[in-house]
Parts: C-alpha cells; structure tokens; sequence
C-alpha cells in the first residue's frame, strides 16, 4: 500500500534495536480517516474469505480491527491481556512472549464469542517474530474456529514471523513490508505482492 509506506516515511520514527514508531498516526494518536483506508484494503485482500468476525488483540489492533470490520459489516472480537472483574471465567487462554515488553503473558477470550466454525480474519498492527498472531490463532484453534487469513498494516520481513507463519499455511497479507531499519539509512521497503495492479 503505497499511501501506507509514504506514511511512514513521513511521520514514522527509527529507533534503536530494528523499532520503528508508527503512534502518530497508527495507535497512539490515530489518523481516522487514513484508518478508514487501511479497513477498505484489507476487503479488498479478503473479500473472498467472507469472514463472520474480525479478530484482533488489545490494544494497538482495535482501532485496526473496527476499521476493517466496518468494511465487511461484521463485529469485531479481541482477546484481553489484562485481567479483568466482567471478564467472564470460561474463557480461551493461550500464552503470547512480547518481546518488547519482554515477559510472558496471558491472553484471553470469552467462549461466548468464539465458536466452532466461525469464518475469523485476524488483523493486527504490526509482525515481527509472530507471537501475538500464533497466540490468537491458538484460541481459534481451542474453539474449532475457522481463520480465513490475516491481515497485518506492518511486517518487519527481517524478522521471522511472517515467514514461520506462511510456512505452516497462514495466508498472511501484510500493508506495507519492512526489509530493512537503520538509524542512519531510515526505513527499506521489500516489493509487496499485495498491490493492486493499476492498469
């Protein structure tokens, strides 16, 4: 998504250990409107899968995930990381390494909302090494529900996650794809096989 990458060319920050910092516009302060355009790119990526429900994890992936549920008109559901008094107790658990957080924890999801055939497309603002979305894709998979795809706004392809998940058969379709971060350089896109042909 060529409007994605000059985005972040724009308003993105390069930090130190392979970070880049997308909150101006992405989930910290959140451009709308540009938000509206990233939910109609992944219909248009998924349109096919005709899922039931958007799937997302608190809380950088909400605002992600209501877009582009907006765009199939279906509800979103997203997994808690923290714990919670309404939360109900029969929930999905699976564990989730952050690496930036560096620690384990815990994400959940109510029973309620996630059932045995479900059609479920997973959204999220960014990959890396993968855990977040292997975390999500384990509650699907303790609930027999069905993953259509997922749909990621930025892969790091320098790290592995995107190629782990591809590899097992995740049909992942990233906005924009990261080959590269360098304090002094800036930001290297990889050519992405998710743009439309204009013609």
């Amino acid at each position: 998504m060529k409007r994605l990458e000059d985005k972040i060319r724009e308003c993105g920050e390069v930090r130190e250990g392979g970070i880049v910092k997308v909150d101006y516009f992405l989930n910290h302060r959140i451009d709308v409107a540009f938000l509206g355009e990233i939910g109609q790119e992944f219909h248009r990526l998924f349109k096919d899968t005709r899922p039931d429900v958007v799937m997302t994890l608190e809380a950088s992936g909400i605002a992600i995930a209501l877009a582009t549920a907006q765009a199939f008109g279906v509800p979103v559901i997203f997994a808690k990381k923290s714990e919670s008094l309404n939360l109900d107790k029969d929930c999905f658990v699976s564990e989730v390494y952050s690496y930036t957080r560096q620690k384990s924890y815990k994400i959940k999801l109510s029973k309620r909302y996630l059932n045995k055939g479900m059609r479920v497309l997973i959204v999220d603002d960014f990959l890396a090494r993968g855990n977040a979305v292997e975390g999500m894709l384990e509650l699907c998979r303790q609930a027999g529900a069905e993953v259509c795809g997922v749909g990621i706004v930025i892969e790091k392809c320098f790290q592995e996650g995107g190629a782990s998940l591809r590899a097992k058969g995740v049909e992942v379709k990233s906005l924009a794809m990261i080959s590269s971060i360098d304090l002094e350089k800036g930001i290297e896109f990889a050519p992405n096989p998710t743009e439309e042909v204009q013609g």
